[in-house]
């Protein structure tokens, strides 16, 4: 089956400090390939998006940076699995013949009216299917929990950030992820606008959906593992108050050069004071 491709045009806003697309806008340009997927199938996916339809999680690997020009990226989709009750979508993002991106998305139906999951119907597994190609996975960075030693992060949600079923939108959640990193950067490692530091990985799972409210959600990071010139974060979406869990997510960055010793240093200043745990 042939994949189904989507042709993304990149806007000036879509770029980072370095003139690159920022690693959370990658979300935004999977979802429309998503959403142009479900509209342009069968009446069965097309109305998927109207009963409900959930992200809980994204794998994603960024493999080349993307600079920005006229030129529309080229984003090639399948589905990777179907189940009875959740589907996984497969990507790659091209920019010309290079490959900038790999991605999957993890899908399940849902149910508005009465607010709940529901299985897939005979109807939305037979498209589905037609589009399966499986590919070779993407190695899951797993799920950590510790104790001790991580960075908390305020942040509100913004009325623009919710989507059409009233609640947070998936790709806002990589923003959320993304400014409480560069906080814990900023304050550990003294970052300034000439240093580079490259996001290869991300994961990302949906707990709970996040609505909005006028009181500040937090973000809590501990850095999960240390290597030479690399180093892997490790974070949560919380509720202040109750500590309840909404996302969790592992991000994988790449330093210029072989971390220095007080970079290194204060890595390891938050390290968590009791071992990670795989959930």
């Amino acid at each position: 089956m042939s994949r189904h491709r989507y042709r993304c045009q990149m806007r000036w806003g879509d770029m980072d400090a370095q003139g690159h697309v920022n690693n959370a806008v990658y979300l935004d340009y999977l979802q429309e390939a998503r959403v142009d997927f479900l509209l342009t199938g069968p009446p069965a996916l097309a109305n998927m998006l109207t009963a409900g339809v959930l992200v809980v999680g994204h794998q994603v690997e960024y493999l080349a940076p993307v600079v920005f020009g006229v030129r529309p990226l080229t984003i090639e989709l399948w589905v990777d699995s179907v189940g009875g009750s959740r589907f996984a979508v497969g990507y790659e993002v091209f920019d010309g013949e290079l490959l900038a991106a790999r991605a999957r998305t993890a899908v399940v139906p849902f149910d508005l009216a009465t607010d709940t999951l529901r299985r897939l119907t005979p109807e939305e597994r037979a498209p589905l299917t037609a589009h399966l190609e499986p590919a070779p996975p993407l190695r899951p960075l797993p799920r950590m929990r510790w104790t001790g030693r991580d960075h908390s992060y305020p942040f509100a949600i913004r009325w623009s950030d919710l989507d059409s079923y009233g609640h947070v939108n998936n790709v806002k959640y990589y923003d959320y992820i993304q400014e409480a990193r560069i906080a814990l950067v900023v304050e550990s490692l003294g970052w300034t606008e000439e240093d580079v530091w490259l996001v290869v990985r991300q994961d990302l799972d949906y707990l709970k959906p996040v609505d909005f409210r006028t009181e500040p959600f937090e973000i809590r990071t501990v850095v999960a593992a240390i290597g030479s010139r690399s180093f892997t974060l490790a974070a949560e979406i919380r509720d202040p108050a109750s500590q309840a869990v909404f996302a969790a997510a592992r991000t994988v960055l790449v330093a210029p050069g072989p971390l220095k010793p007080d970079q290194r240093a204060a890595l390891e200043s938050r390290r968590p004071s009791g071992a990670l745990e795989a959930v």
